[in-house]
Formats: structure tokens, sequence, C-alpha cells
């Protein structure tokens, strides 16, 4: 029997970071393919523009304003969902928050809130949100990583390592949620053109526009496998780098990212 894959006559889509970037664009085209998508977002970052462009679409966006620092703001916002728009059959773990991290300045405050955010930002909602889909026997779960998972990128020391977690926290959880009928994607993007992409210092190969990686997204909801990656032109030849002894593999990122020559902070020495 084929495990569940989310449907909009089911019951409500979640987004989580859906004000800006790549969920805001997947929220409106979820809701362009008939979804009620309740989207989750901290009250500094508005939905209601989302809302307006979504303005005419089949579906509808509606806004749930909450940190997904937020422990218990996080399961409150699930019991909300659930009692004033409908069930979640889908939820997607997109906010994510990218800090760049210099080897000659660490600062344990910013790797600190990018697990907050990336890791247990998604912990904080998909352990109250799973356990309605446990109750309902069927359920669909995406959780957003990056190709930046494969190894180490200049800069990406805390991004990197957290999405690395998600994907392995997806691959342990897909064996018990299969049995419980509850399908998890995980999707390893590229590098999209969002605000949080424009904090990058270092080359961005293959850089999409993020309608086209919504799209994509959209088109694994509905009916792609367990990983979805994209641009295939990148992401196959960074599966192939990842198999590397790491000695080569370093020195080819040096150069591939040019950051051998990228001078260091302000302030520091090279040795």
């Amino acid at each position: 029997m084929a495990i569940y894959r989310a449907d909009p006559k089911h019951g409500v889509c979640w987004i989580t970071g859906g004000s800006t970037g790549i969920g805001r664009q997947l929220a409106l085209d979820l809701a362009g393919e008939g979804w009620t998508v309740a989207v989750t977002s901290r009250v500094e970052d508005p939905i209601e523009p989302v809302i307006e462009a979504a303005a005419g679409l089949p579906g509808k966006i509606v806004p749930f304003y909450c940190d997904v620092t937020d422990e218990a703001g996080m399961a409150a916002t699930v019991d909300a969902i659930e009692s004033q728009a409908g069930p979640i059959m889908l939820a997607v773990f997109n906010a994510g928050v990218y800090i760049p991290m210099h080897g000659e300045a660490l600062n344990l405050a910013n790797f600190r809130k990018t697990y907050e955010v990336n890791v247990f930002g998604v912990l904080h909602g998909l352990i109250p949100a799973v356990a309605r889909m446990q109750k309902r026997s069927r359920g669909h779960v995406v959780v957003m990583g990056s190709v930046t998972a494969y190894f180490g990128w200049p800069t990406l020391a805390a991004y990197g390592a957290t999405k690395a977690a998600l994907n392995n926290m997806a691959d342990a959880l897909r064996y018990d949620f299969k049995k419980m009928n509850i399908r998890i994607q995980i999707i390893n993007p590229g590098f999209v053109d969002t605000p949080l992409a424009r904090k990058n210092i270092h080359l961005m190969p293959a850089l999409m526009p993020v309608e086209k990686a919504s799209r994509r997204m959209v088109k694994a909801i509905r009916s792609g496998g367990y990983e979805t990656t994209f641009p295939w032109r990148l992401t196959w030849g960074l599966k192939f780098l990842r198999a590397w002894p790491h000695g080569p593999l370093f020195a080819f990122m040096n150069y591939a990212t040019r950051w051998r020559g990228y001078p260091l902070m302000p302030g520091r020495t090279r040795e």
C-alpha cells in the first residue's frame, strides 16, 4: 500500500517562514493548487502582503504569527490552525536563518541562534503536528534542507551543520513515519535567489530564481520521492564530490569558491 500523500481536499497546508523567500513563493504556488495555506512567521515579518498576492487564487492564505523558537507558542499554533482552518495534512518546515560564520571570529551566540531556528524551530512544529497526524493515521511532512548539508562550505559552519542535522533526522524518522502512514520528504535545493541567499559572500553557482525553485518543490510534494534536490547540473556534481577523500575535496572547494584568495575579516591577520 502506498504511503499517504497530502491532498488539498483533506485539510490544510502549514508553512513556517512563509512571509518571504522560498516560503512565500511556495505558499502562493500551493494556494494556486487549491490549498488553504496556514502561514507562520514572526510579527515583524508581515504575512498580509502574501495574503494580498494570493487574491484570486483557488486557495487562500491564513496568517498565524509565531516565532519558531517558541516551543509553547508553536504547539499553540498547531492547535489554532486545526481549530480555525482545519486539520494539518501537509506541514512544510521552511523557516531558517543563515549567519555567516568565520573561523577567525567564532561566535557562540550565532551558532546557538542558528540551531534554535533551523533545528529546534523544526522540532517545535514537527512534534505537535506529527502527533495530530498519527491520530489520523496519515500525514505528509516536508523538511527544508540544503545542498550545503553534503559537506562543509566557507562561512557555513553553523548553517550547513544544521541542514546536515535535518537530513540525518529525516533519514532516521522515515523508518517509523512509514509505519504510521506519514510521508516525510527532505528538499535540498541549491542556491536560490532569496534575501537569505544574498547574505552569501562566496560564489553561488547555478543560482535559481525563487519561482522556478518553488515549482520544483510543488512538483516534489505532488509526486516526488523522499529526497528532492535541484538543479541537477549542480547537485549531481556535489553528490559526486561528497565521495571524494577530504584532502582533494577541501582543495577543490578552496579553488571553486575562490576562498583561498578571500581576505580575512578586518582586524585579523593571516598566518
